[in-house]
């Protein structure tokens, strides 16, 4: 047995809506036929009082009263104000309620049904009785004869029935009927069509599925890892999972606020503010790298956009790292190459018999080479930095830039905190002394610049402060751009470079510290990365293994 489906939520509340509507047609016809016949009894007793007292006062009745045969003049009169007023009945009777006129002829004699003591006492008085005609509204009035002192000769009695009235509020009742069926009416199709309005927007769900719905719409929307944005037409946030708030860094009241007012990096505010979708877009916050597509959602109109956030942060730490194994890889071919021209040199020296001259030759060769790595083990304790600038140091040889370590360095033993990532220093560091090598190699063989390419390092932890410092001898910089050459984009090279600067300055502020461009003293541009070596709270905590970290781009330079 198949159970009914619960009707949809646009269902119940039209059902809703057409009970009120009718309750309130019903009261409203209720009250109105109860006001109606009130007033009706009202308006029928005044009427009734005015067509007694005109006949009550006409000088012609206390005339006919004083004639030998009053009703021979009271009855064609009584009829004649009868028809004129539209009052059911006329009586006109003497002090003893013995009728001289009546609607009746026949009752024209008898005795008057119903009460006359307050008119003979000259009082006009109305009451509801049940005479000859029915049940009726009645007034009676005392008829006074001036030529007898105004004394009391005769009572005047006019009513209504209550069956006219009746009848008269029966009219009423069908017409305000007639105007409450079309008020049911147009208030059931108004119901409708905003009902069949809402059922679209609902599709036809009722209560405890769109209930259910938004429990698992929560569900889901805190659950998804990835960063979910929905902006309104005004460009305000409408709705913002958790995720898109850490891979933002917004605070948790963020919702209603615009956009633009985030203080989020122009690149990426000008990606969610765009009419036109974006798609696979990377761009750096703060901390992180993100990659953002946008949808807008229109329907003749800019309804507002919806923003997915992927943190690209581990899948670039990643390439960072693939990076660095195929930086020791050139570096290592590098020295192999090297050797092996030495080797041969070697080789032919003794071939030709000059075997002092061979080991002569051989012996400063593996000085150099052990200089070098003497110098940089002894004052680079960290082994991935030690390693790095050998590298580094070999790629920068094959180039024809000589790589230096200035004599200061010093970075000991267990001076870094484990909370400062070896991987953002090799970011900060590897990505320095690629540009450094690329600016200092543009003048190698350029007789304009006799001077010889060298790249000079400092790398030195004193003072609560790890310094970090890549001087060139290339052309420099320009002094206005020192601030803008760590925004994504900004090259001197190729289109589709400018990211590795922004990422050093990423990586520095991750670990509380700062980074700046400054010219050198050897005619080139000298940066400088200084990070505190107490880690911050903020670096030690909601982190993963992979982080945020900085091996975004070993060899990526600008």
């Amino acid at each position: 047995m198949r159970i009914p489906r619960p009707r949809s939520l646009a269902g119940q509340l039209f059902a809703m809506q057409v009970v009120l509507v009718a309750a309130l047609v019903a009261g409203c016809a209720v009250f109105a036929y109860v006001t109606d016949r009130e007033q009706a009894v009202v308006a029928a007793r005044q009427r009734a009082t005015a067509a007694a007292v005109a006949v009550a006062d006409s000088p012609s009745v206390a005339g006919a009263v004083r004639s030998k045969d009053p009703t021979a003049r009271l009855q064609p009169y009584a009829e004649k104000v009868r028809r004129d007023t539209g009052v059911t009945f006329v009586t006109i009777m003497d002090t003893h309620g013995v009728r001289w006129a009546h609607p009746d002829p026949r009752q024209i004699g008898a005795t008057y049904l119903g009460h006359i003591g307050p008119a003979l006492r000259g009082r006009i008085f109305a009451e509801t009785y049940t005479g000859t005609l029915g049940s009726s509204v009645r007034v009676v009035a005392p008829v006074r004869d001036a030529r007898a002192g105004g004394r009391i000769t005769a009572l005047v009695s006019a009513g209504i029935t209550v069956d006219t009235i009746s009848a008269q509020v029966r009219r009423q009742l069908l017409a305000l009927l007639g105007v409450a069926a079309a008020a049911l009416a147009l208030g059931g199709l108004c119901a409708y069509v905003i009902n069949a309005r809402l059922r679209r927007h609902t599709h036809g769900m009722n209560a405890a599925e769109l209930s259910r719905m938004h429990d698992y719409h929560q569900a889901a929307l805190h659950a998804v890892r990835e960063g979910l944005l929905m902006l309104d037409g005004r460009r305000r946030i409408a709705l913002i999972n958790d995720g898109g708030r850490e891979l933002l860094g917004l605070p948790g009241d963020s919702v209603g606020r615009y956009v633009s007012d985030l203080g989020l990096p122009p690149a990426l505010t000008g990606a969610l503010l765009a009419t036109e979708p974006r798609v696979d877009e990377l761009h750096l916050t703060a901390e992180r790298v993100v990659v953002v597509n946008t949808s807008p959602v229109s329907s003749g109109e800019q309804r507002g956009t919806v923003v997915t956030l992927r943190d690209h942060t581990e899948l670039q730490a990643l390439s960072g790292e693939l990076d660095s194994v195929r930086g020791f890889a050139e570096a290592l071919r590098s020295q192999a190459h090297e050797a092996a021209n030495r080797l041969h040199a070697v080789v032919s020296l003794i071939e030709l018999g000059r075997e002092d001259e061979a080991v002569d030759f051989a012996t400063a060769e593996l000085e150099l080479a052990q200089a070098l790595t003497d110098q940089v083990v002894a004052a680079v304790a960290e082994p991935v930095l030690a390693a790095l600038l050998l590298g580094k140091a070999a790629q920068a040889s094959e180039r024809g830039v000589e790589l230096v370590l200035a004599p200061d360095s010093r970075i000991d033993d267990g001076v870094l905190p484990p909370g400062l990532p070896a991987r953002d220093l090799v970011t900060i560091l590897g990505n320095l002394i690629d540009n450094a090598t690329d600016a200092a190699a543009e003048g190698v063989g350029n007789e304009a610049a006799p001077r010889s390419a060298r790249v000079t390092v400092t790398a030195r932890a004193d003072a609560g402060e790890l310094t970090l410092r890549v001087a060139d001898t290339g052309a420099g910089l320009d002094p206005a751009a020192a601030e803008e050459v760590f925004h994504r984009g900004w090259s001197t090279k190729s289109p589709g470079r400018g990211l590795g600067l922004a990422l050093v300055r990423q990586a520095a502020r991750r670990n509380a510290g700062t980074v700046e461009v400054t010219a050198s003293p050897e005619g080139g541009a000298e940066f400088t990365a200084r990070l505190p070596l107490t880690a911050p709270p903020a670096a030690l905590s909601g982190r993963t293994g992979a982080g945020v970290s900085g091996a975004e781009a070993l060899g990526g330079g600008e």
